[in-house]
């Protein structure tokens, strides 16, 4: 079901060829196909699942009619796709989308950029007159837009930058495998435990309290959460959480996926850390090593042979050594691009 509109009147793109529209629940297997095809080209280490695209149409605080288009050609074949979500508190609208290879150099991306580009002053013109938590939202002069791309996208960092934005953030994928893992015990009063869905929205909880103050960081709704949690990926088998033993408080997390995909025969696969954090009350004590070394000794007994998560190289918290002391090295590195409208 589509949702009424925010309030925006954005004109749709045009490119020869294409008819944009929103997309619709029954675009679900095409959108994905479309996705799957664009990652496969791009040699994509991740790509957006069916519960991510299905979540998209029913986001209330996003409504599919007004921030989500689908480009499809004579035929009926869905050929790109873009989108546009942005917290009403927040600094930035964040934009992503995609044209299928075989529809490339035609200027599809260009247009669908400029048009995620309109609907995101959009937004921020609307979004200026709330109040949400007594945060009164961002300066609708200076909207602000970023993308995320792989760093060996070479297609997406031209778009972006012929398009005025700048790159203002590296993150780098590392790995490590999973032999000689680190003898590292949780401290004292601490102890390890199997994340449950009792346990889920204390971790919600703690996860927003804890990136607080982590650069770009933005607070998991309730609705995001549960996206999250039933994502195709998640191994909640595999996710912990760090108990404090006297209050029972949620001290830190560890939320795991793992691909089926890259489970293939002579390949055991990877347990990718999506999420790893400590409250602040408790940092300092050992419990992100601690729950690093026990994620990787769950990962040996159900069959993985490597370890991986993604870190912001800027992080000053000290994350990056973090890792780098736990074997981790990196692999690969992506990029967030930004684009203050307006200026």
């Amino acid at each position: 079901m589509i949702e009424e509109p925010s309030g925006t009147n954005i004109p749709l793109p045009h490119a020869d060829g294409l008819v944009f529209r929103p997309p619709l629940i029954g675009d679900v297997d095409a959108w994905l196909g479309l996705v799957k095809r664009i990652a496969a080209f791009e040699n994509a280490p991740w790509h957006a699942q069916r519960s991510e695209l299905e979540a998209a149409l029913a986001d209330p605080g996003n409504p599919v009619a007004e921030n989500a288009l689908v480009g499809v050609d004579a035929d009926g074949v869905l050929r790109a796709y873009a989108d546009v979500s942005k917290n009403p508190a927040g600094d930035k609208a964040n934009v992503q989308g995609g044209v299928d290879p075989l529809w490339r150099r035609r200027g599809v991306g260009a247009a669908l950029l400029a048009w995620q580009e309109a609907q995101a002053a959009a937004r921020f013109a609307v979004d200026s007159a709330l109040v949400l938590d007594n945060v009164q939202a961002p300066d609708p002069r200076v909207p602000k837009v970023r993308n995320h791309v792989e760093e060996d996208n070479v297609g997406q960092r031209a778009l972006l930058a012929g398009a005025g934005y700048s790159v203002v953030r590296y993150y780098s994928q590392m790995q490590r495998p999973l032999l000689d893992l680190p003898a590292v015990q949780a401290p004292e009063g601490i102890t390890i435990t199997p994340l449950t869905d009792e346990l889920s929205e204390a971790v919600r909880l703690g996860h927003n309290e804890a990136f607080a103050d982590h650069w770009g960081s933005e607070p998991r709704t309730q609705e995001r959460w549960a996206v999250e949690m039933r994502h195709e990926h998640l191994r909640q088998d595999l996710c912990t959480v760090a108990v404090d033993s006297t209050t029972g408080e949620v001290a830190g997390y560890q939320l795991v996926t793992v691909d089926p995909g890259d489970l293939r025969p002579g390949h055991g696969g990877e347990g990718y850390t999506e999420l790893l954090g400590v409250r602040r009350e408790w940092r300092g004590r050992g419990i992100a090593p601690a729950l690093l070394a026990d994620a990787m000794t769950r990962f040996v007994q159900a069959g993985l042979d490597r370890a991986a998560l993604d870190v912001d190289t800027e992080n000053p918290s000290g994350a990056l050594r973090l890792y780098e002391s736990m074997g981790y090295q990196p692999v690969r590195r992506s990029m967030v691009w930004d684009k203050l409208l307006g200026t």
